[in-house]
């Protein structure tokens, strides 16, 4: 007997996500060490003195349940989003939400909408209920909204929006976004996944629309630019009665209490937010002049990574910069085989990189 008969049809036909290769994995393998890992869009600075501090007083508890609706952290980001804790449902990292949304949501004779090179994560939770995807092919390697809106039928019940967009690092204009939002039927719920808002020009007028459109869904996370991607805290904001169905199927203690007491101190740390964007930036620099004169074009982004097309097999530079102690992004499975991505680091990894890639390509 095979398991795979016993499984659904639409979960034996998945293909798994692949995180980003662990240094640790890398240094077992190849028995190498001073390994550089640009592969997974983390934070570089790691957590702030203020993280530590609330950690170091939360484990003190970890013997106890975490508190399942997380009440603290909800409240904190209802006050700064001028929402309310309804509004709010808490995730195992934005990726969390994003399934909650699809399940509660989306049956197998739904589609679900989304934009070719668009996050992984949305055709798996796709396939993974047996929906539809609807894959709208890309302009200039970002969202064709004119496109999605014109493909939009009476069973598309949910519309993924990745802004800043991830692997490509596209960006959507605030008044082109919400234009589209606008005109989506109220019937279709249109997510919105921020979860690199804070590395380009924060689009505050997102979170005002959520009181014009009660079928949007603003998801974020503390993954990024807030230094906690080991730790798995996203949120989404919405309508009340969405966070209500949301958090009916949400397991109670999804998010564990360490998370939770680091979040809610990140989350207003307004300095490691302004010195991340200031690292980022000037790391973002330093790549595109690396890139500028090796020769090879990339594409603009605004979140922490880039995406350059290498000129040849993608995956085959991958492999040649890991031999080497750097840990990048293939994203052949993006459909973008000349390309690989590389998360913005230190001053001294971005480099390293550099000079490794200038001796493969």
């Amino acid at each position: 007997m095979s398991f795979c008969d016993l499984a659904l049809d639409c979960v034996t036909k998945l293909q798994p996500y692949v995180p980003g290769k662990p240094i640790e994995e890398l240094e077992r393998e190849l028995g190498i060490s001073n390994i550089v890992k640009l592969a997974s869009n983390e934070n570089p600075l790691g957590p702030s003195d203020k993280v530590l501090l609330a950690l170091a007083q939360a484990s003190k508890d970890v013997t106890r349940y975490p508190d399942g609706n997380g009440f603290v952290l909800k409240a904190a980001l209802a006050d700064k989003y001028k929402l309310t804790t309804e509004q709010i449902t808490l995730g195992n990292g934005s990726n969390d939400v994003l399934e909650l949304i699809a399940r509660a949501f989306v049956s197998p004779s739904d589609e679900v909408m989304f934009s070719q090179y668009a996050f992984a994560v949305y055709p798996i939770v796709t396939q993974a209920i047996g929906a539809k995807a609807v894959i709208v092919p890309a302009r200039n390697y970002g969202y064709d909204l004119q496109a999605m809106s014109d493909l939009i039928t009476e069973k598309t019940k949910l519309i993924f929006i990745a802004n800043p967009n991830n692997p490509t690092g596209t960006h959507l204009a605030s008044d082109e976004l919400e234009h589209f939002i606008a005109n989506v039927p109220a019937k279709t719920l249109v997510v919105l996944d921020e979860a690199y808002i804070e590395y380009g020009e924060q689009n505050a007028d997102s979170i005002n629309w959520l009181k014009k459109y009660s079928n949007l869904i603003i998801t974020r996370t503390f993954s990024k630019a807030y230094g906690l991607a080991g730790l798995r805290v996203g949120y989404a904001m919405s309508h009340s009665e969405v966070a209500d169905l949301l958090n009916r199927i949400r397991q109670p203690f999804n998010v564990n209490s360490l998370a939770l007491a680091a979040a809610t101190v990140a989350l207003n740390d307004d300095d490691y937010i302004a010195e991340t964007k200031k690292s980022n930036d000037a790391g973002m620099t330093q790549l595109i002049t690396g890139f500028d004169c090796l020769g090879l074009s990339y594409i603009p982004s605004k979140g922490n990574f880039i995406t350059v097309d290498v000129k040849r097999s993608g995956d085959d530079v991958f492999a040649d910069l890991l031999q080497q102690g750097v840990i990048v992004r293939p994203v052949s499975n993006y459909g973008l085989s000349q390309h690989i991505r590389v998360s913005i680091g230190l001053k001294d990894e971005n480099q390293r990189f550099l000079d490794v890639l200038e001796q493969i390509v």
